[in-house]
C-alpha cells in the first residue's frame, strides 16, 4: 500500500532529523523533549510497519508480528507523546531562560 510506505518514510526522516536536533542541543530539557519528539517518530514508524505487514503477506506470524509491532509501536508514540507535554513548557521556561541570560 503506498500510503503506508510514505507516512513509514516519513516517520522514519522525522526519526533522524529529531536525533540530529537531538545531538546538537546543548540545553539538557531541549534534549529531553527532543528526545521525546524522536520517540514519537520512531513509534510511529513501527506503528505503520506493523499496519504495513497485514498487507504484505497473510500468515498466521505475520499477523502476530504485526499486532506486536501495532502494540510496540502505539506503546512507545504514547509515551513520547505524554513525556513531549510534560517537557514542553519547562523547555519554553528554558529558552526564555537562556535568551535573558545571553543566548549561549
Amino acid at each position: 500500500m503506498p500510503a503506508l510506505v510514505i507516512l513509514i518514510i516519513f516517520s522514519f526522516s522525522f526519526y533522524a532529523y529529531y536525533k540530529m536536533k537531538y545531538f546538537r542541543s546543548q540545553r539538557p530539557l531541549e534534549r529531553r523533549w527532543l528526545s521525546a519528539k524522536s520517540s514519537i517518530a520512531l513509534g510511529l514508524f513501527v506503528f505503520f510497519f506493523g499496519i504495513n505487514q497485514f498487507f504484505l503477506h497473510s500468515s498466521t506470524v505475520t499477523y502476530i508480528v504485526g499486532i506486536i509491532f501495532l502494540l510496540v509501536g502505539g506503546g512507545s508514540a504514547w509515551a513520547g507523546y505524554r513525556s513531549y507535554k510534560h517537557y514542553l513548557p519547562l523547555v519554553i521556561e528554558e529558552a526564555q531562560q537562556t535568551a535573558k541570560n545571553g543566548g549561549s
